[in-house]
């Protein structure tokens, strides 16, 4: 449930569990003791005699049951997301892309890069968070060479069908892109632009086998795929975690080297990894010391402030790279993949169930491409 996947889905992803290190989380490693202490006492407990004595008893025990999942149910009801859902039939479609004019700026007189940022999702009557998000880019330097925007965008499921949405132009998941060689299907945004003359190329900082994503992308148009062992090939550090890859402050150096290095127009497209849940305290992830991100996440929503020490991090590594005088004119778009699938109300709460936000950086001034 917490990570989308239906019965046929979760089938079909057994395949990948071999990739995940749950005991890299307390969290999981908590979870699996309860697990097991609930084993130990049903063994012991379901021995004992379990006829009830009265009827009444019966009709009670009914009543507290269905009355707690009743009221669960119910106060859930307004934070699940549209993490757990497909889009219903004739869902009017919004993505990143489309609503800030990204895919419209490619005539090849710039490089487009499209960085989709792992559980990015949209705070929600949370001032702290609100007040950190995207706020590096609030700079001087940043407002003399791009051009800001920023917002929202329905979302629905999860990382792949957040690719789905940006890459293809809508609703959907990977799956369908495995499964056919239409190319009306794989007519995503790669491909569209392969064919105007840009090179395409996509960066991911965990394996290539994760849902088949060495398979699909090359079908949807990308030239050149950089997985985990190809960044750290080049210097990344590898940062630990359920999921563990490459480290994703890392990357905005290697996203620039390729643009400099670059021969003609390029999108270059970088799906992010270290923020997934859960994230831990430390592993080479840079989130031991919270603190210094904000005193008051750090103290109420712990778990959320190790998440926006990863986006410090990735912010402040990608804009030293954007900023710097020998960056080659490019546009830029950051755009969340779904809200993060907190299990607890507590901080699930804290995010819009149903957006995400993107931030769009236009380049303002024509600079030599590579």
């Amino acid at each position: 449930g917490l990570f989308s996947l239906t019965l046929d889905s979760l089938v079909y992803s057994l395949q990948f569990f071999a990739e995940i290190k749950p005991s890299n989380s307390m969290e999981y490693i908590a979870a699996a003791v309860v697990i097991v202490g609930i084993w130990i006492g049903s063994w012991f407990l379901l021995k004992r005699d379990t006829n009830f004595a009265k009827p009444l008893h019966i009709l009670l025990g009914g009543v507290l049951i269905f009355g707690l999942v009743g009221a669960d149910s119910a106060v859930g009801a307004g934070m699940r997301g549209h993490y757990f859902r497909p889009a219903p039939v004739g869902a009017t479609f919004e993505s990143a892309i489309n609503k800030s004019g990204f895919a419209a700026r490619a005539d090849g007189k710039r490089h487009l890069v499209l960085i989709m940022v792992e559980s990015l999702g949209m705070p929600k009557d949370n001032q702290a968070m609100s007040d950190k998000l995207f706020a590096y880019y609030n700079d001087s330097m940043i407002k003399a060479r791009y051009e800001v925007s920023q917002g929202s965008s329905l979302y629905y499921n999860s990382t792949t069908s957040g690719e789905v949405r940006e890459l293809c132009g809508r609703w959907g998941d990977y799956y369908e892109l495995l499964e056919t060689d239409d190319p009306k299907v794989l007519d995503c945004l790669p491909a569209q632009l392969a064919k105007k003359g840009y090179a395409t190329q996509a960066m991911h900082s965990f394996k290539a086998p994760f849902f088949k994503r060495a398979t699909w992308y090359p079908k949807i148009g990308f030239q050149k795929r950089e997985f985990a062992a190809d960044l750290e090939q080049r210097g990344a550090e590898w940062c630990g975690g359920v999921f563990a890859g490459a480290c994703d402050r890392h990357v905005p150096k290697m996203l620039a080297e390729n643009l400099k290095q670059a021969k003609q127009p390029t999108f270059q497209y970088w799906l992010t990894l270290n923020t997934h849940l859960p994230v831990p305290t430390e592993q080479n992830l840079d989130t031991g010391n919270c603190e210094k991100v904000s005193v008051a996440l750090a103290r109420d929503y712990p778990m959320i402030c190790r998440q926006f020490s990863i986006f410090d991090d990735i912010d402040k590594a990608l804009i030293a790279e954007i900023t710097a005088s020998d960056f080659p004119e490019a546009d830029i778009l950051l755009v969340g993949d779904h809200m993060p699938p907190f299990f607890d109300r507590h901080h699930r709460s804290q995010f819009d169930p149903e957006r995400v936000p993107w931030l769009y950086l236009k380049a303002k001034n024509s600079q030599p491409k590579g």
